[in-house]
């Protein structure tokens, strides 16, 4: 899984730095997809991270079969009189398995009042109007900067929940280790 974190801390690094790339663009069109590739990308590490965190997880055996199903968005059926995993895929919504996550694994409930949660609904909201666009969307470098804070604060507060430790790249904010 060590290759899997790294990947997934890869792809939040690029995401930070394609916001680089977009705050150093006087170009309109080249501005607009940086910012679109750093909102995407983005959201592709935290899928990553709280995928990651899933199969960790679920490989416990104190998970009964709808809670693995949940956390490796997987179907559960019952057979024989017992609920069993499936393969095939059953997509559950990023903010149930975050909520999940934090519950199950730290003892206590997500705070829904939390200045980060608010702040990840309306990253995703962004997010959602880009991914399923139905008019054209502001995307702003604000607004970007904001939806990556979001995310990495969200990482970090279920690093800090559940592992009892920073999440890494929390301590670098926006600043991308990547130069391309």
């Amino acid at each position: 899984m060590a290759d899997f974190d790294t990947f997934a801390s890869h792809l939040l690094e690029e995401a930070k730095r394609f916001l680089e790339k977009a705050m150093e663009c006087e170009d309109k069109v080249s501005k607009g997809a940086h910012l679109h590739a750093a909102l995407m990308l983005a959201f592709c590490a935290l899928e990553a991270h709280v995928n990651s965190m899933g199969e960790e997880f679920a490989t416990g055996k104190d998970l009964c079969a709808h809670e693995k199903g949940l956390l490796l968005e997987r179907p559960v059926r019952l057979e024989k009189g017992e609920f069993r995993l499936q393969t095939g895929l059953k997509i559950s919504r990023l903010e149930d398995r975050i909520e999940f996550l934090h519950a199950k694994f730290s003892g206590e409930p997500l705070d829904r009042t939390s200045d980060w949660w608010a702040r990840l609904g309306s990253a995703m909201e962004l997010r959602n109007e880009l991914t399923h666009a139905k008019t054209i969307p502001t995307i702003t470098e604000g607004a970007v900067r904001s939806a990556i804070q979001a995310i990495i604060a969200t990482l970090d507060t279920l690093y800090l929940s559940i592992y009892k430790r920073a999440f890494p790249p929390a301590k670098t904010g926006l600043q991308s280790r990547l130069t391309f």
